[in-house]
């Protein structure tokens, strides 16, 4: 019995990976199941955001989504048939193997969206540690003459940071005939950072009404190094307040014990 539970497994995941290649005889029919999938996976709901996320990541393309969204099914479902056979060959339980697969495939669902979430958070945090830095340097070029444009330009050739490549896209934009304060604002809607979208919407404000740009990106950068200062002495204080619980809960009490044992030993030895 489980001869035949492991051949119809060997059997369904081969045929997973036939679909999966878009090889075998019947290539054109599965294409075209594939492309229904892929239109109704395009015109579904995105509650969970990930086009938002996607977006934030630099993974603009209209098929971003389309791919992202299929692997994480794909892996989710394959997961579940691993799962369920397993179990089922194990216990012989139907329901019981469709409960753990089920529970397998919602994991790495789950497991895979918030591994996109990580990604975002950190790049943000990335970015914004970034800021103060580039900005005093994108001041200083501004005051050596150079257009806000051409210093962009200039430092999105010569770094590698992920807040520079954000600068080549608004070059890349105005190049293709955008204006630069649109090409701006869209770079403030990709970043969902609260003190680059401040900068950024002070700066479109300053060029639109001509008001001077070194005093604003001075201001700025003076604020965002405060702003990142405290959140570093935040984030230590709260570490502070981690470490001091092993230091209560372990090391306090294993010390109390070595120095009240001798003491208690000698009192039973009078008893």
């Amino acid at each position: 019995m489980n001869g035949i539970f492991l051949s119809a497994g060997l059997s369904i995941t081969a045929a997973y990976l036939l679909v999966a290649t878009d090889s075998g005889v019947e290539a054109r029919t599965l294409k075209l199941s594939r492309a229904r999938y892929r239109k109704l996976l395009a015109e579904s709901e995105d509650r969970s955001k990930l086009r938002d996320r996607l977006l934030e990541l630099n993974r603009t393309g209209a098929h971003e989504y389309l791919e992202f969204r299929s692997s994480q099914i794909s892996t989710s479902l394959l997961v579940f048939l691993v799962a369920f056979l397993l179990v089922w060959i194990k216990s012989s339980s139907l329901i019981t193997a469709l409960f753990i697969g089920s529970l397998a495939a919602f994991m790495t669902f789950t497991i895979i969206d918030r591994n996109l979430t990580k990604l975002v958070t950190k790049r943000r945090a990335q970015m914004d540690a970034e800021f103060p830095a580039l900005i005093e340097m994108l001041t200083l070029s501004i005051s050596a003459g150079q257009t806000p444009l051409n210093a962009m330009a200039a430092l999105a050739a010569r770094s590698e940071c992920e807040l520079a490549k954000e600068f080549g896209i608004v070059t890349k934009d105005v190049i293709a005939g955008a204006p630069f304060h649109i090409a701006l604002d869209a770079m403030g809607r990709r970043i969902k950072s609260v003190t680059i979208r401040r900068f950024i919407d002070a700066m479109i404000t300053a060029m639109l009404r001509g008001a001077p740009i070194v005093e604003l990106l001075q201001r700025h950068a003076q604020e965002s190094r405060t702003a990142h200062r405290n959140q570093i002495m935040a984030a230590a204080g709260k570490a502070e307040i981690s470490m001091m619980i092993p230091v209560v809960f372990l090391i306090l009490p294993v010390s109390m014990l070595f120095a009240l044992w001798p003491s208690l030993s000698n009192l039973n030895g009078f008893m």
